[in-house]
């Protein structure tokens, strides 16, 4: 509770909790049965853009802290570039590509498996690739 954050909601009721909070606390409860693995089925889905952060730190902070190794579902590419040490991204059900961030965004793939035309660019703070959609073809 005190690595997520959550050990002063303890006594509240999860339902009770903000979405960001409860995030947290669903994954302080994975957390207390010291897993090695910990999955995470789109952990930012409905969570404003200060909770996606907070979430996503925590979750980088566990896997570079404790050793777990994470795996999570991410429908935002950009923020799976820069919390991810290796995406899988996946066309019709199967893996079409995987690698490094940096090795594997670009512009063909964005078009290829989103139909979208994308401009990529650097992150330097961040040291990985972000897209920015033009349009749908």
């Amino acid at each position: 509770m005190e690595k997520t954050g959550v050990f002063s909601l303890r006594d509240r009721n999860v339902m009770t909790l903000s979405g960001g909070e409860r995030q947290r606390a669903w994954i302080s409860m994975a957390l207390a049965q010291k897993p090695k693995i910990l999955i995470l089925d789109e952990p930012t889905t409905y969570l404003d853009i200060s909770y996606q952060m907070e979430v996503l730190e925590l979750v980088k902070e566990l896997n570079e802290t404790l050793g777990i190794t994470v795996i999570m579902v991410l429908h935002d590419l950009n923020q799976a570039a820069r919390y991810s040490d290796k995406i899988y991204v996946l066309m019709n059900g199967k893996v079409c590509k995987c690698g490094h961030p940096e090795k594997i965004m670009n512009s063909e793939l964005i078009r290829d498996v989103f139909r979208i035309d994308a401009s990529i660019y650097e992150d330097k703070i961040n040291n990985c690739p972000y897209f920015i959609p033009n349009k749908i073809i």
